[in-house]
């Protein structure tokens, strides 16, 4: 049987760069989400109407700033607190459940961003899809008050599954008779059911983004069939319209993958393998997603690259003022 190296512990080195890392993954995911959020607000305040995509990015920069929280927070728990060894300890649990909750609502909001993708590029035919991209365009907010009903939901039954079940303290390891460890291989794997079962929250929004992204493929692959077909000028606002929706949606999805395998890899690297080192990794990779993918955004929203560019040439001009200031400066003290 295939089996890991229990590094129950880490060396001081490899914490302080784990925090670093930690820490730069933080600001810069802070940063980005920040942004999307602040123009987003600063249109809300002002009272400047907000399409349905301005809508679904503000909500969804809202929640990925609290999940670069959970996973700076879950950075420092297991630099400092949670020992390998032990059972997990309630701040910790807690941690993980409310990660699941809030990367449960991001892949929702990212839904909802797909689908809206998908019925205001692809051109339907069938009466029915025709009226349901009516619809959904219409009647967005009701789309998030859904999401946010299903997300509730899964908080409440995720809560029930983790907190409700009974808990033991636990003596050391060599201190331990065959019940008491008994105890504790059940107590890991209750967890373990609890993360998989809430985990299944997840597939209803991964099912329909799969489906939305897949329409927006075949989509894509009859416009340009039709563009050989007329001979068209590849420059093609549908064209481009398809390529920067798949852009950020292949692009979630790829950064997604990722994400949930190191979260599901790090489950057995905590709970059976007791492999602090391995747990870190996984950490740094899932904070490290979000990221990501919300720099993709920037880059594929032209009221954010707009935004973008008016911030650095503010800050390129206010760089070059300093220079010319400390210029004059000098040129007066030679005089």
């Amino acid at each position: 049987m295939w089996t890991l190296t229990p590094f129950v512990t880490v060396s001081y080195g490899v914490k302080k760069a784990f925090l670093f890392l930690s820490v730069l993954e933080f600001a810069v995911g802070i940063l980005a989400n920040a942004f999307i959020f602040s123009v987003n607000f600063r249109d809300l305040v002002r009272r400047q109407p907000l399409s349905n995509c301005d809508i679904i990015l503000l909500s969804l920069s809202l929640s990925r700033l609290f999940l670069h929280g959970l996973l700076f927070l879950d950075a420092i728990e297991l630099t400092y607190f949670q020992q390998m060894k032990d059972s997990l300890n309630s701040s910790y649990q807690a941690i993980i459940m409310l990660w699941m909750i809030t990367n449960q609502v991001v892949l929702w909001l990212t839904t909802c961003l797909s689908l809206l993708y998908c019925f205001k590029i692809v051109r339907f035919s069938h009466p029915f899809l025709l009226h349901l991209a009516s619809c959904i365009s219409r009647k967005i907010s009701w789309l998030l008050l859904s999401t946010v009903f299903f997300t509730s939901f899964c908080t409440a039954f995720c809560s029930w599954e983790v907190f409700t079940r009974p808990r033991a303290t636990f003596p050391p390891k060599l201190l331990m008779n065959n019940s008491t460890e008994r105890n504790w291989r059940m107590e890991k794997f209750h967890f373990i059911h609890s993360f998989l079962l809430c985990s299944l929250g997840s597939l209803p929004p991964f099912l329909c983004f799969l489906v939305s992204s897949g329409v927006l493929i075949v989509s894509l692959w009859q416009h340009m069939r039709t563009m050989r077909a007329q001979t068209r000028n590849s420059c093609d606002a549908s064209l481009e319209a398809h390529i920067i929706a798949l852009r950020s949606l292949v692009s979630f999805l790829c950064l997604y993958m990722v994400s949930l395998c190191a979260a599901l890899l790090s489950v057995p690297l905590l709970m059976l393998w007791h492999n602090k080192l391995g747990v870190m990794v996984c950490v740094g990779i899932m904070a490290a997603t979000p990221s990501g993918h919300a720099a993709i955004l920037i880059s594929g929203n032209a009221k954010l690259r707009r935004a973008m560019n008016a911030i650095l040439r503010w800050a390129q001009s206010s760089l070059k003022v300093r220079a010319d200031r400390r210029a004059d400066a000098r040129t007066s003290e030679l005089c």
